[in-house]
């Protein structure tokens, strides 16, 4: 007579083959030429060396920007300096962020595969404690009883 029967959930057998990876870009060469030069482009300008490099820039047209008044300052603070500097800026805040966000996905998945194996040692460790039960549940059965 057995008491539990385990039936494991269907996404056990599936975990395996969808752990987190990358996937690149499909189709042809130029899909892939585009999306190399891309990374490079958005890697090389997503540096504070990069933002250093636009401050400059920007700063060299900056006492034009004063000279001509209160309008083109303002100009010069919203389209060169703003856009120019904080692009960069911006970008290596989204690239730390990104690189904490991939780091907790990882580890959030390495632990609930760990929880998961944990559970399955948990199961096996109750089938061999039922067929004990078992075992001890057909004894007094077995024995006369006086």
């Amino acid at each position: 007579m057995k008491t539990f029967e385990h039936h494991p959930h269907p996404h056990i057998k599936a975990r395996k083959p969808r752990a987190p990876r990358f996937k690149g870009p499909s189709g042809g060469a130029l899909a892939r030429f585009n999306a190399f030069l891309g990374d490079r482009i958005t890697k090389g300008v997503g540096t504070m060396w990069c933002a250093y490099a636009f401050a400059l820039i920007a700063f060299i047209s900056l006492p034009a920007a004063i000279h001509a008044g209160t309008s083109a300052l303002i100009s010069w603070i919203a389209q060169t300096f703003l856009q120019l500097v904080l692009l960069s800026i911006i970008m290596v805040g989204q690239k730390v962020e990104g690189a904490a966000a991939d780091t907790r996905a990882d580890d959030t998945y390495k632990d609930a595969e760990a929880i998961l194996h944990e559970a399955l040692q948990i199961q096996k460790h109750l089938e061999v404690q039922d067929a004990l039960l078992q075992g001890i549940v057909e004894t007094f059965q077995k024995e006369p009883k006086p």
